[in-house]
């Protein structure tokens, strides 16, 4: 079985990505439900069911969840579903030919469902989550030209 690529997880509804929130909890952090919501605060782990089964959770504790999961999937969904996309605040870093390489695989993978979806009218789904990720890639590394171009003041630590 090969290992899922969380980088490239996009859900299709909100459920779904709750879903996903907690089996990246347990794959990555081995955290349980009972664990997650202790660290959600939670009394127990039944209200925690509840939304899961339900699809909902109060707003104010979608942060707290992703926190305690360590995988903000839950915004993102929310995010795709208003139509917006979402990239992390780029810091400026140097990019390695590993990073270039992996957006150009990036790409290719992407052509290749969009001839699949085009020919066979299947796979939606998966071409979506593809083609999403691929936007939020090239949007960080545009932000990160253009931070490279202004970078911040840096400050060095002197002991």
């Amino acid at each position: 079985m090969t290992r899922r690529n969380w980088k490239r997880v996009s859900p299709c509804s909100l459920r779904q990505a709750m879903e996903l929130c907690m089996e990246f909890a347990r794959e990555k952090n081995n955290h349980s439900v009972d664990r997650i919501a202790d660290l959600m605060g939670l009394a127990n782990k039944w209200v925690l069911y509840k939304w899961l089964e339900s699809g909902r959770m109060p707003a104010i504790l979608i942060r707290p969840f992703e926190a305690a999961c360590g995988i903000d999937l839950v915004t993102r969904y929310i995010g795709h579903s208003a139509n917006k996309m979402l990239i992390e605040i780029p810091t400026g870093k140097r990019v390695t030919a590993t990073d270039l390489n992996e957006l150009q695989a990036s790409f290719a993978g992407a052509v290749g469902l969009l001839v699949e979806f085009y020919e066979r009218q299947k796979g939606s789904d998966e071409a979506l989550s593809v083609l999403t990720s691929l936007l939020e890639d090239v949007a960080w590394h545009r932000q990160n030209v253009e931070k490279h171009r202004q970078p911040g003041l840096e400050l060095e630590m002197t002991s």
